[in-house]
């Protein structure tokens, strides 16, 4: 981290200002709506305290839904350009490593007073939408509230019952009616998913390993995949951040907003696609990609997260800009929408706390907190550290993988190429899903082919994990 300039420990400063707060935040304005009643509930991963959101849902005569999304009030305890907030902007993001978690605030606040912690009445920032029968969005509005969570409930569980696959997580079972709620919420978070898709959004499904220990021992890389408990919390997020967009747009602030460009590397894409007898368009468009990558999951759904990774590389890594305009807005390639930003994390990134503050300001008419000189520089300064943070989780993952596989060198493995340029070639093996730099045999590869390797060295401390082709 200290190479990458994150930094790994509080100031000071900071611990000394988390010293003197003792309590959440309290305000009872009048612009503050209590709806501390409304079935709230989070779901997050199992071991998450740092609960940035809470949904409930509520069904209408004419088939119509809204959905109500609070977000965690974290300004009302770190407030602007105080020490924690100098931390913050600083680092930009929790960073997540396999040895340990770094969070952007300290835990005091982000797993308690500021986390929307079961059971706890917390100030929030809620954005409320009615959603139509076709995943259409009528109208959306925010406004602070008080809430209280009554279940915090967790993906993978969540996820199963669902399916009906198991029966009801017993958090579900002690609420009264937080089953039906939670249907409903996964019937509309389907509407929401067709839409967007419909719209050209990109139905990518990447492989993310997640180190397992045992008494302190790594023993496995085990996936990460997508359920229907994820993409009903992603699709009510990408649903709020362009409401929040529409928001600030419609109030006349200048905000962030996360963009993913066009890919440079479409040709490629074209080739890729044109390897199962696919034609894609010259320029790149989104709609056809989607159709390609539909029919590619339903033709081979256990090799679809390798192509998804070979698409996710080619497209491009998403960044922060400043927008300014009342009209059109920059676009998020993969989301096929032009009004998106980041505002549901603000515990975990600063762009959403960004975000979070120029909210609350117009929400009263007040003038914007920050200049759009100062949102510039924030803009590129987030996308470089979240980089920053990206690249060293990176290498924690890598010398996680080269100690698992130090015991293996000579064995050789089905793998395809995850990344071609001046810097070398990688690519991915299947089992253990761990990637490494091809060292010999490179030559004429390019992202997305398939090819056989052998290991032949690991080096832990650098997390180095070197490969060479075997074979034609």
């Amino acid at each position: 981290m200290i190479e990458r300039d994150l930094l790994p420990d509080f100031s000071a400063a900071a611990m000394a200002e988390v010293a003197r707060i003792q309590a959440p935040a309290t305000d009872r304005h009048s612009n503050v709506r209590d709806l501390t009643g409304l079935l709230w509930a989070s779901i997050d991963n199992d071991d998450s305290r740092d609960l940035d959101q809470l949904t409930v849902a509520e069904s209408h005569a004419d088939r119509s839904v809204t959905i109500l999304v609070a977000i965690a009030d974290v300004d009302a305890l770190v407030t602007k350009d105080s020490a924690l907030d100098d931390y913050a902007r600083h680092n930009t993001t929790s960073v997540y490593t396999v040895g340990d978690m770094f969070p952007m605030l300290p835990e005091k606040l982000s797993t308690d007073l500021t986390s929307l912690g079961e059971g706890q009445d917390r100030l929030a920032m809620v954005v409320e939408m009615v959603i139509a029968e076709d995943g259409a969005v009528l109208s959306s509005t925010l406004f602070r509230a008080l809430v209280r969570n009554h279940a915090k409930l967790a993906y993978n569980s969540v996820a199963a019952w669902l399916a009906g696959e198991t029966p009801a997580p017993e958090r579900v079972k002690a609420v009264s009616g937080l089953d039906e709620q939670l249907h409903l919420q996964d019937r509309i978070a389907q509407r929401l998913k067709l839409r967007r898709h419909q719209c050209g959004a990109l139905s990518l499904e990447t492989i993310e390993p997640r180190a397992i220990f045992d008494g302190g021992v790594l023993t496995e890389l085990r996936l990460e995949q997508k359920n229907r408990a994820k993409e009903l919390i992603e699709d009510f997020m990408i649903a709020a951040n362009r409401a929040t967009v529409a928001y600030l747009k419609e109030k006349g602030v200048p905000s962030f907003r996360r963009v993913l460009r066009s890919p440079e590397r479409w040709q490629r894409i074209m080739e890729v696609a044109s390897r199962w007898g696919e034609h894609l368009p010259p320029e790149p468009d989104a709609s056809a990609l989607e159709a390609f990558l539909v029919k590619r999951r339903k033709a081979d759904p256990l090799r679809f997260p390798d192509l998804s990774l070979t698409i996710v590389k080619l497209i491009g890594r998403g960044e922060y800009v400043l927008d300014q305009a009342r009209g059109g807005s920059p676009e998020h390639f993969g989301l096929a929408v032009k009004d998106y930003t980041h505002s549901t994390a603000p515990n975990r990134r600063f762009p959403d706390l960004i975000t979070q503050r120029l909210v609350k300001a117009a929400l009263i008419d007040a003038p914007a907190p920050y200049k759009p000189e100062e949102l510039k520089y924030l803009a590129d300064h987030c996308t470089e550290k979240e980089d920053d943070a990206e690249k060293v989780e990176r290498q924690l993952r890598k010398s996680a993988s080269a100690l698992l596989l130090e015991s293996r060198i000579g064995q050789r493995f089905d793998a395809i190429v995850t990344g071609a340029s001046d810097k070398g070639t990688w690519v991915r093996i299947l089992e253990p899903p761990v990637e490494g730099k091809m060292v010999t045999g490179a030559n004429g590869l390019d992202v997305g082919d398939r090819v056989r390797v052998e290991l032949v060295r690991t080096d832990v401390e650098r997390g180095y994990i070197d490969f060479v082709k075997v074979g034609s």
